[in-house]
């Protein structure tokens, strides 16, 4: 995840007003339907520490989907391939120096992807798999420090050095297919429910592949729209082969905020930053034309004050892209949030503890967003200002279902074939049995007072959401009062976020 860097001109600081509803009145209108995800960063040890044993790690996962599940988010993205490594067991890349603090290829003992997974499923958050395809290394780290069987050490003609990095050089096919087997692999092996790239693709104009343009790029008269077919053609293929294995698993990109400059594009923003098509070689509004990702991220990680690249700016001009230009199906559009900034920045705006809980309802009052991810989980658990608080008590007031993906299949499930409620003092439990039916992914659980369902399409009644394990699901309802009785209703959620059209109802005995 890169904090793009904004070249800043001298033009007037202009502050677009900001007009939505109160938190009070946005508290009433929560969508049943808004991806909240926290990005979990392990590169360089950000939002995961080193050296933990599998216990440690098992504890610091639960304890972390726990926290998440309570601020009602319903996603994590997590890291998975910082470098050219890997945080599970891989053929194909070396274990990840930031799992165990010691040389790349360490094997920690244990499978850290499959204990995330697992903890994360049995809170009821999605998990996202996220990679970095391209880089090799970080500031500060020379070939020495990779592992022999590393990718890089075995085929150092694939390599090239840009700055102080090192980096797969997107122009040979030989990288394309590796980097290919490397999700399919992920894919294979984990459950996970998406795969997510974000905005690191080629790192800079000055990138030293003249030699690979010149032997691959006949059909280009530019060096840089052959770039950008490099990487539109690896996103295109990675999503084919995903959904050639599973085709429920999402693929999702988080670019950085700006696609072009209206400067450099008619059609661009009205923003004076760096932007993606022409720094990064990424054309990410073709991968919204070509239908080659189910969701976009931009990283929109500016104020509204900001004039050089207004959030609000660049929120309707996403929204825009999407409703143009996605008609090979819909593309989701979440918003990649700048929690990091939060007391943190340069730009006073950041100094509010309502910058960003205000940025959120602006989401919801657009119309084309449709969620957000938030980067990155300290600094959600870190609580600036208090501002995850305000988000917490003010705009996550209730559960929500991570938005479907039909075109992955419209298929709707049927309601689970039987529940069982139990109640056991002050928890009620709800046992879910449809072994007999494949079709359900997760189960929302659905609470009502008294002896009838209330209003399915109200997210304040979702007590919570549980995955299928193998047909059939057991919930534990904690908030209740111990003097009332209770109707519940479970519903079936299909791979592709699909809900069934009825619920399956049970009481509670008096």
């Amino acid at each position: 995840m890169t904090y793009l860097k904004m070249i800043l001109v001298g033009v007037p600081l202009s502050i677009l007003l900001f007009a939505s509803s109160s938190p009070t009145q946005a508290a009433s209108q929560v969508p049943k339907e808004e991806m909240r995800a926290s990005w979990i960063s392990t590169v360089t040890n950000i939002d995961m520490k080193a050296g933990m044993s599998k216990e440690e790690f098992t504890a610091w996962a639960k304890s972390t989907m726990q926290t998440l599940e309570k601020k009602n988010f319903n996603t994590v993205i997590f890291q998975v391939k910082p470098t050219s490594d890997a945080l599970y067991p891989s053929k194909l890349a070396p274990w990840s120096s930031y799992i165990t603090g010691k040389k790349q290829g360490t094997d920690p003992g244990y499978d850290p992807l499959q204990i995330m997974l697992d903890a994360a499923h049995e809170h009821g958050l999605e998990l996202h798999a996220w990679i970095n395809p391209y880089r090799v290394t970080m500031v500060r780290q020379g070939l020495e420090d990779l592992a022999s069987h590393n990718i890089a050490i075995q085929h150092p003609e694939w390599v090239v050095k840009h700055g102080q990095q090192y980096y797969l050089d997107p122009g040979l096919p030989s990288v394309q297919a590796y980097l290919v087997d490397t999700v399919k692999e992920l894919v294979i092996n984990y459950d996970v429910d998406a795969v997510h790239m974000d905005d690191y693709f080629y790192p800079g104009v000055n990138f030293s592949d003249q030699e690979t343009y010149e032997k691959y790029g006949s059909g280009f008269a530019d060096i840089g729209d052959w770039r950008r077919h490099n990487v539109s053609t690896l996103v295109d293929d990675i999503n084919q082969h995903i959904k050639a294995i599973k085709p429920w698993v999402q693929f999702g990109i988080s670019p950085s905020g700006i696609w072009r400059n209206q400067t450099d594009d008619p059609t661009g923003s009205a923003t004076n930053g760096n932007g993606h098509y022409d720094q990064l070689f990424a054309d990410s509004r073709q991968w919204i034309q070509e239908g080659s990702v189910d969701y976009i991220t931009p990283q929109i990680y500016w104020s509204r004050q900001l004039a050089v690249a207004s959030y609000s700016v660049l929120l309707d001009w996403w929204s825009k892209q999407i409703e143009i230009h996605a008609t090979v199906h819909p593309v989701h559009l979440y918003i990649g949030m700048a929690d990091y900034k939060v007391n943190n920045n340069f730009d006073t705006a950041w100094e509010n503890p309502r910058e960003l809980p205000e940025q959120i309802l602006d989401n919801r009052a657009n119309g084309g967003a449709k969620g957000q991810m938030h980067f990155t989980l300290r600094d959600i658990l870190n609580n600036p200002l208090g501002y995850a608080d305000i988000v917490k008590k003010e705009i996550y007031t209730a559960k929500a279902l991570t938005p479907a993906t039909s075109w992955n299949g419209n298929k709707q499930p049927k309601k689970p074939i039987n529940v069982d409620v139990d109640k056991q003092g002050n928890s009620v439990k709800i046992m879910i049995d449809n072994k007999k039916r494949t079709d359900a992914k997760k189960y929302v659980i659905y609470r009502f007072e008294g002896n009838k369902a209330g209003d399915y399409q109200n997210p304040e009644n979702i007590a919570g959401i549980i995955y299928d394990q193998q047909g059939t699901a057991t919930f534990i309802d904690q908030d209740i009062d111990p003097s009332k009785r209770y109707t519940y209703g479970v519903t079936s959620i299909s791979h592709t976020g699909i809900e069934s059209k009825d619920a399956k109802e049970k009481k509670t005995k008096k």
